[in-house]
């Protein structure tokens, strides 16, 4: 920009002045703080001060005599040149460049940034000017640093992508950069000098005021806070808010300073992780990790206030002959429907669990007796009452339940979940659909069972398991055409324990898998020492009893397959018993498997026949080699005539149907003429033997040979 600092009459004065002083002028040039040099008409340095020999680097003899523009960057030279030239039209016009991008070039090539100036000097009738310039990097660098300044100040706030907001000490606002109006749908001058209650949240207006009085007061200097906003559209905005006082020298607060953060969805994916976190998946109920929590609230308020409460565990019934016969999706969906149906039935200020599985948790508090506990049992098994309608197909699920009803003595959360579920085993033992209470003889009784179970598996890995061999005769002749394996435990402190009793305690683990496969084992290798024996040269085969875990079990054929193999038995001299209630348990899948069975040679004999609750109904299907009369009915303690009835009638329906029968316990020479009578097949009991060890089979075998 070209400025005009004098005129004619002011530079005739001046120049009058140093002609009349006794200075020189070049001493007065070199007083100059500025770089000066003396150009001609055409731009010929005729004289350089010392100052601007320094600043470009030069010498003074490197300079003077040589045209100016040898300082000018090529981009400058125009200008330079035009400037002296509309100079030499109005010599007597002094023009200034002080706010543009001006440079000088120095002798290393460098550029210096300058402000420049020209100012008329005429010698003997010659338009010359006196060049000046000044070194500017001080004030550039400071015009730089404000502009690096602003510019950090716009990508601080006015090009930030976080929402950002400046507000007087009363809360108005004065600034807000492009962010936070879109977060809240307002435009910039719709918010302009207003106070934060026009896109607050009506409920959480205070909360800014509040935080305001704290930083005024001195008690906080940053503060953080959540509140909500409602947008322009009406959305409702969970916002993270920092507030920072701006301060003076003194300290003294002059505005606040806002950063915000929308974390809307943030706050809903946390709120839906928690919920996953806390809920079963499939049917959206509490999980065992919240219902812990729910259930310690309740213990420590029954602590606090008194009352009774009670934890109660539902097992359903047979559900896994639902996944086996309709398939897990199935499955899934009556599980969700069990669980809307407990919802129904469940007191608002009680709690519904999917302990896992098919087992469920409910926790009833509030109660005043013992006998509310049992009232809501039987409005959960109640839900049960109709069938499932799933896939087109109707489907009745029934459920065992356990109650444990505790007051303020009792102290350890986790011990109520456990005697829920010692309860729960309690009413499985009585039968389907049942419930039971816990009482201190259960746990005490469960102890026991798991001690006893433990103690058996030691016992298995250190071979006090062993199996013996009770002989099945054929009535009418007495020969002995096969045995009864029979597992025995000899327990180290009690002696010989009854296998009705720990048989059921396995079944209840894992461990029933393992000595099932070991009776096998050893059965089949016992059964092939045993040499064909009597007139008939009868080879006698084992009968091996097959647990309701291990029938069901999807390896059973190929473990039997390997080991008749291994011990070179023919598979006919195999026989698995299985009970009736085994069988029909899942008919589809028993009905593959004795077919699988059938296919290899291996026979199935159908224990305890008469005692079942359907037998007849499936009889003809299931096509047992062998049906074993229970000994209920060869040895009857009431109503001899009814049972000799039924006796007389099972037997006849086997040998109509051309079935071996089996009867079970003989122990009397009566019992036996009774049963030759009938035309009764088989036979075993203490009549002829106990179950005795394989060396005393073989005994048996060989002094029967020798007869």
């Amino acid at each position: 920009m070209v400025r005009v600092l004098g005129d004619r009459d002011e530079s005739e004065r001046i120049v009058s002045y140093f002609r009349d002083s006794a200075l020189s002028w070049d001493i007065l040039l070199e007083a100059l703080p500025d770089g000066t040099a003396v150009l001609d008409e055409h731009g010929t340095m005729r004289y350089v001060n010392g100052v601007l020999a320094e600043l470009t680097g030069y010498s003074r003899e490197d300079l003077v005599g040589r045209n100016v523009q040898m300082l000018v960057p090529a981009r400058h030279r125009d200008t330079e040149h035009v400037a002296r030239r509309e100079h030499a039209q109005d010599p007597n016009t002094r023009l200034i460049w002080s706010d543009m991008d001006l440079s000088v070039l120095c002798r290393d090539g460098s550029e210096l940034s300058v402000d420049f100036a020209l100012s008329p000097l005429a010698i003997e009738g010659r338009a010359w000017v006196v060049a000046a310039i000044r070194d500017n990097r001080a004030q550039r660098d400071a015009e730089t640093a404000q502009a690096e300044v602003e510019l950090r100040f716009r990508v601080a706030f006015e090009d930030n992508m976080a929402p950002m907001m400046f507000t007087d000490l009363d809360d108005r606002t004065i600034a807000v950069n492009d962010a936070f109006c879109q977060m809240v749908g307002y435009a910039r001058d719709e918010l302009m000098g207003k106070d934060s209650k026009i896109f607050t949240y009506p409920e959480d207006v205070g909360i800014t005021e509040e935080t305001l009085r704290r930083v005024n007061s001195g008690e906080a200097d940053q503060v953080r806070y959540v509140k909500r906003y409602l947008h322009k559209d009406g959305r409702v905005l969970v916002v993270e808010v920092l507030r920072s006082p701006a301060r003076d020298a003194s300290g003294k607060n002059l505005y606040f300073v806002f950063s915000e953060r929308d974390i809307t969805e943030e706050r809903a994916l946390s709120a839906q992780l928690s919920h996953q976190a806390l809920h079963d998946s499939l049917t959206g109920l509490a999980n065992r990790a919240l219902f812990e929590d729910r259930l310690a609230q309740a213990h420590a308020a029954v602590v606090r206030h008194g009352g009774l409460a009670a934890v109660l565990m539902l097992d359903l019934d047979d559900f896994k002959g639902v996944n086996d016969s309709y398939g897990h999706i199935v499955g899934d969906q009556l599980l969700v429907g069990i669980a809307r149906r407990f919802e129904q039935v469940t007191r608002s200020t009680d709690s519904l669990c999917r302990f896992g599985g098919d087992e469920f948790l409910y926790l009833a508090q509030g109660l005043t007796s013992p006998e509310d506990a049992i009232l809501v049992a039987s409005r959960l098994l109640g839900a049960l009452a109709e069938p499932f309608f799933i896939a087109g197909a109707s489907i009745e699920q029934r459920a065992s339940v356990g109650v444990m009803v505790w007051d303020a003595s009792s102290t350890e959360t986790s011990q109520l979940i456990q005697d829920a579920d010692v309860a729960l085993y309690e009413a499985k033992r009585r039968g389907k659909g049942h419930h039971a209470v816990f009482t201190s003889s259960m746990r005490a009784k469960e102890e026991n069972r798991f001690a006893t179970i433990q103690e058996l598996r030691h016992s298995f890995q250190s071979g006090d398991l062993e199996m013996h061999y009770q002989p099945i005769v054929e009535l009418s002749t007495s020969d002995v055409v096969g045995f009864e394996a029979l597992m025995r435990w000899h327990h180290p402190k009690h002696g010989l324990v009854p296998p009705d009793i720990f048989i059921e305690l396995a079944e209840q683990s894992d461990l029933i898998l393992e000595l099932g496969a070991f009776a096998m084992h050893e059965s089949v290798t016992a059964a092939s020492s045993w040499e064909p024996q009597g007139p008939r040269a009868i080879s006698p085969y084992v009968t091996v009893n097959v647990s309701a875990h291990q029938f069901h079990d999807p390896n059973l054929v190929a473990m039997i397959e390997r080991e008749i193999d291994q011990a070179g038995l023919a598979p006919d001299r195999l026989i698995l018993e299985v009970t009736e209630t085994v069988a029909l348990q899942d008919i589809a899948e028993t009905l593959v498997v004795m077919e699988q069975l059938n296919r290899l040679g291996i026979g199935v004999a159908l224990d305890d026949f008469g005692t079942g609750y359907s037998s007849l109904s499936y009889l003809a299907a299931l096509n047992p080699r062998i049906i074993k009369v229970d000994q209920s009915f060869v040895r009857p303690q009431h109503d001899l005539a009814r049972s000799n009835t039924l006796l007389e009638a099972i037997v006849t329906l086997g040998n109509k149907l051309d079935m071996v029968v089996l009867a079970e316990g003989i122990e009397t020479a009566a019992q036996l003429k009774r049963l030759n009578n009938l035309h009764c097949d088989l036979g075993q009991g203490f009549l002829w033997s106990p179950a005795v060890p394989n060396v005393e089979a073989l005994t048996m075998l060989e002094e029967a040979s020798d007869t």
